[in-house]
């Protein structure tokens, strides 16, 4: 069975670098990432609570008032997430952030699976993992200084910025715990991620309301949604993969293994988004050094897995 989840996790990985893409084009299309994420999370919501229905798990969702609230609030580490990207992304260079955010997801990871919290079996770090561990940074920060520009990124007085990118890449693997443990609550996985998208979407709604009413944002103009092309709509199926496989892949192959995975398969497709400029996004050449810190990430998250 945990065989099953090694390509499901690298394909959901696969589909955020896809996400983005898609996340782009709504975003120009409304003028606002804030309103193009709430979209997204909006639409997950629904196609998940579609597919509950679909399967005859719906059910499930009369359970809610029964569990723990805090089990249900995973959602909200979606509108972190999303609304430190747009505030550190500026500011710190996008190759920067994601190594930044990386790290944070394979730090809190190794935390949850050593010391077993929120409802994860505790596994007492094998000396594999922890180079499997050592060696996914190591590739990061390959993949990081791989990019033109990223020394620049990291110099003058950031820290605080670097700091708040290691946490939210560190809310998504807790995320999918708190998730895990309301699928133990309630027992169906699509019922789980559409509450985790609603609550994502009041946290959205929240970040959106506090950027238009305190932060003088942009207005969402909805206008250039008639003329996005299609797949600028898919997000939310990426969205939704993303968050009900990690969920789910958790208790089976361990946090580490889980993230790690969904790491891997992310920077495999960004490779080929930023080689041949998909999605509209700009073409950007593969450097050496690049190239070598996805397979020493892979060779990392193969120690972690294998051994």
């Amino acid at each position: 069975m945990d065989t099953l989840f090694i390509p499901l996790s690298l394909v959901a990985g696969g589909l955020l670098a896809v996400q983005a893409g898609a996340n782009a084009q709504l975003s120009k299309a409304t003028g606002s990432p804030f309103a193009a994420t709430t979209i997204q999370v909006v639409l997950a919501a629904l196609l998940l609570s579609l597919v509950a229905i679909a399967t005859g798990t719906a059910a499930a969702f009369g359970g809610l008032g029964a569990v723990p609230w805090w089990h249900a609030i995973g959602g909200v580490a979606t509108a972190l997430y999303v609304a430190s990207t747009i505030l550190v992304f500026p500011r710190l260079g996008a190759v920067v952030s994601v190594g930044l955010f990386i790290a944070g997801q394979m730090l809190a990871s190794l935390g949850l699976d050593s010391f077993g919290l929120l409802g994860v079996l505790q596994q007492t770090p094998k000396p594999a993992t922890l180079l499997g561990t050592a060696a996914v940074l190591a590739g990061v920060i390959a993949i990081v200084f791989g990019q033109k520009g990223a020394t620049k990124e990291l110099s003058g007085s950031k820290l605080g910025w670097m700091l708040l990118a290691l946490i939210a890449g560190a809310v998504l693997p807790v995320q999918g715990a708190i998730n895990g443990l309301l699928r133990q609550d309630l027992g169906a996985p699509f019922v789980v991620g559409a509450i985790s998208f609603a609550v994502a979407t009041l946290s959205m709604i929240a970040v959106l309301l506090v950027t238009l009413l305190l932060m003088g944002g942009a207005k969402p103009q909805l206008g250039g949604l008639r003329t996005m092309p299609w797949w600028g709509w898919i997000g939310a199926v990426c969205g939704a993969t993303y968050v009900t496989t990690v969920f789910v892949a958790i208790p089976v192959i361990g946090t580490a293994a889980a993230v790690g995975l969904t790491v891997a398969g992310q920077q495999i497709v960004s490779l080929f988004v930023d080689r041949y400029g998909w999605f509209r996004l700009p073409q950007r050449e593969i450097s050496t050094l690049r190239f070598a810190g996805v397979v020493v990430l892979l060779l990392g998250v193969a120690a972690i897995k294998v051994f």
